[in-house]
C-alpha cells in the first residue's frame, strides 16, 4: 500500500491515490494509520478519487475514522499532490467534497505547485448551523469564561462542523 504524507499550516494527513489503490475500510484504516504511538501518525486519511461531478473527489476520514465533509487544508494538499504527480495539468480544479465542489487555484513555479488557494464558500454564522449551543443566533465576539480566564470568541464553521 502507497501512501503520501503532507501537511498543510498543521494539519498532516495521510494521501491514498485511489486510482492505483483500493481502500476498503477507510474509516478502520485512518484509526490504525493515525496513531501517533503506533501507526504512521495524523489527523487522518484522505483519498483521492474520480469524480462523476468534479475533476477529482476527496473523502477524509478523522483520526478517529469519522468521515469529515471538508478540510480546507487537505484540499490544498490534494491539488498539490494531483499536479506534482502527474494527475492533471489543470492549475483550477474542481474538487468534489460532501460540503460540495470546491475550486482550487494552484500557483505553479517552475513545475512545482508553491501554493494553492480554495474557494470554501461563505462562512456560516448561525449558531444552530455551526452546530454551537448558544441562547444568541449567532456567537460573534461573546464573551466566554473558562477557569476564571475571560475570553472573546467568534464561532464560525466553513462546512466541517
Amino acid at each position: 500500500m502507497k501512501f503520501t504524507k503532507m501537511h498543510g499550516i498543521g494539519n498532516d494527513y495521510i494521501y491514498f491515490n485511489c486510482f492505483e489503490e483500493t481502500i476498503k475500510n477507510p474509516g478502520e484504516l485512518s484509526i490504525k494509520l493515525s496513531d501517533r504511538h503506533f501507526g504512521v501518525g495524523g489527523d487522518g486519511i484522505v483519498l483521492i478519487l474520480p469524480s462523476n461531478r468534479a475533476d477529482f473527489r476527496m473523502r477524509m476520514f478523522n483520526a478517529d475514522g469519522s468521515e469529515g465533509k471538508m478540510c480546507g487544508n487537505a484540499s490544498r494538499c490534494v491539488g498539490k499532490y494531483l499536479y506534482e504527480k502527474g494527475l492533471t495539468k489543470k492549475r483550477s480544479i474542481k474538487l468534489e467534497t460532501l460540503s460540495g465542489i470546491k475550486i482550487l487555484d494552484l500557483n505553479v513555479v517552475d513545475e512545482k505547485v508553491v501554493s494553492v488557494k480554495v474557494n470554501m464558500g461563505k462562512p456560516i454564522l448561525v449558531a444552530k448551523k455551526i452546530p454551537v449551543i448558544s441562547d444568541k443566533e449567532e456567537v460573534i465576539d461573546r464573551e466566554l469564561i473558562i477557569n476564571k480566564e475571560k475570553y472573546n470568541i467568534t464561532c464560525i464553521s466553513m462546512g466541517n462542523p
